[in-house]
């Protein structure tokens, strides 16, 4: 893995949390592909037999072979696509029915995209999405019921479930949150996300 520091890889983690999900169709919107994050959506989809695709937007044909070039072998383990990512989260009959959505906040229309792809995800069989380099994005985040997590240049994660929006149904919602953790022995840090069942009230 060679020299490392004490911080969470973001990396590492996308490609945790997607494999530990069980995704089975990872769409990725970018502008221009990280070699970092492509891997590992394909680290993810060795361990869960999933597709990838990557929807690049406002490039043409010849920055997909660019993008290939940088990946080397493992460009086959993805689909590239040139196009509209909200488009096509919302219109496209595959894309729309992804289980796990991974964009890039420094695309122009990444809000569009994350709103694209909340709502794509609820209507079929829910699904996880999560920004990143979400840190100095002057947005408001609330409106997704997202998590912001300090890992690299900041993560956003939301999760949805099938026909109801970022909860559960009635008395199964659960409520989640996320838990930064620091081993007073090694300095690293770990991130844990904690479920637990809303409580029902009790009648005597």
């Amino acid at each position: 893995m060679g020299k490392r520091d004490n911080k969470p890889d973001v990396a590492e983690f996308i490609s945790a949390i997607a494999a530990g999900n069980n995704a089975q169709l990872m769409v990725m919107a970018c502008s221009i592909v990280t070699v970092s994050t492509a891997l590992a959506l394909v680290a993810a989809a060795h361990q869960t037999g999933g597709r990838i695709v990557c929807i690049l937007s406002g490039l043409n044909n010849e920055n997909i072979q660019a993008s290939k070039e940088a990946l080397g072998p493992h460009a086959n383990c993805i689909e590239f696509v040139v196009g509209d990512a909200q488009k096509l989260l919302m219109d496209h009959e595959e894309y729309k029915c992804a289980d796990f959505v991974l964009i890039d906040c420094n695309l122009d229309d990444h809000k569009g995209v994350f709103r694209a792809a909340k709502e794509s995800t609820s209507n079929h069989r829910g699904g996880l999405i999560i920004g990143y380099n979400a840190l100095y994005k002057r947005i408001s985040w609330s409106e997704f019921k997202t998590h912001f997590l300090p890992i690299g240049e900041g993560l956003v994660v939301s999760r949805t479930t099938a026909y109801g929006g970022s909860g559960g149904r009635g008395g199964d919602r659960k409520r989640s949150r996320w838990v930064l953790t620091v081993d007073k022995c090694t300095g690293e840090e770990h991130v844990f996300r904690i479920t637990s069942p809303t409580q029902k009230e009790v009648k005597a």
